[in-house]
């Protein structure tokens, strides 16, 4: 799975600090350490940039200078993108569009005029589309539009945007009905999803896990890439193929074969009983792992 990696953002102190004081090493540096873990793409997360959208340019001709890896420019803010994607030496990714009509009015038009790909998630001018039908009419209508500025399907990473295990589950459970017909649905796009954004509200200790596990029962459905912490090494050998044996343990369970939980070490145990609170089979609570 491609993964797009998330350390670099706005709401970490350490970059917001260096992006304050134009301070590029600590910047570069983090870049290095995501590249050199397998990053296939870096995001740059400066959040809305309402008062300094030309920060976004200044950030990517800091990352490129350290990285030739494809960067992630991730804004709400038009202006801010375009700052960045004007300064971008290889295709870009905007991350992200949506259904929004602002945003369908000046994100869109920025992948026509770069030849980017975009990020399009199932947000609406009402807020995140609950379940999975209101996520597919969200996204069926919006990838038409952009189908006719000119964006082909190809050039198009659905979001269906993922909310916490803890208070969503059910919205948890949704995504991955939604992974599993996106291409019946949409034909030909790719897919992304913010994969921390599941564990947001679990404990510190714990949200590794649920990340890791989620990562790979999205792959099971063919999804494309993650918005993740490309420094999780777990994580990203689970990505890269590197660790068979859990891969196979994730699907069986989402398939109801039966497991002797008794037979599996406390490393795939704990991968067994994830899988479960995921796929909506036991209800999440902060204690899953010790029931």
């Amino acid at each position: 799975m491609v993964i797009i990696g998330e350390n670099i953002h706005i709401l970490s102190k350490s970059v917001s600090e260096a992006i304050k004081n134009r301070d590029k090493k600590p910047l570069q540096e983090l870049a290095l350490k995501q590249a050199e873990a397998g990053a296939d793409y870096i995001d740059l997360n400066i959040g809305p940039a309402r008062k300094e959208p030309e920060v976004m340019g200044w950030l990517v001709e800091t990352i490129q200078e350290a990285v030739d890896k494809p960067l992630s420019l991730d804004t709400m803010n038009p202006i801010a993108m375009e700052e960045g994607l004007k300064v971008c030496k290889v295709k870009a990714l905007i991350n992200s569009a949506s259904g929004k009509r602002e945003s369908i009015e000046n994100m869109l038009p920025l992948a026509t005029k770069y030849d980017a790909d975009v990020v399009i998630s199932v947000l609406t001018d009402e807020g995140v589309p609950k379940g999975v039908d209101d996520r597919v009419a969200s996204i069926m209508e919006t990838v038409s539009v952009a189908n006719d500025m000119g964006i082909p399907n190809d050039r198009i990473w659905v979001d269906p945007i993922l909310l916490p295990v803890a208070v969503e589950q059910e919205e948890v459970v949704a995504c991955l009905e939604f992974a599993s017909i996106l291409q019946d649905v949409v034909p030909g796009v790719k897919s992304t999803i913010g994969l921390s954004n599941l564990s947001n509200s679990a404990p510190k200790e714990l949200r590794p896990i649920l990340n890791r596990t989620y990562l790979v029962m999205l792959s099971k459905y063919g999804f494309y890439s993650a918005i993740a912490d490309a420094l999780d090494e777990e994580l990203m050998k689970l990505a890269k193929g590197e660790l068979p044996e859990i891969v196979e343990l994730i699907y069986k369970v989402m398939d109801g074969e039966e497991i002797d939980p008794s037979s599996l070490s406390k490393k795939e145990l704990e991968y067994y009983k994830t899988v479960k609170v995921l796929k909506g089979d036991s209800l999440y609570s902060h204690s899953w792992l010790e029931l």
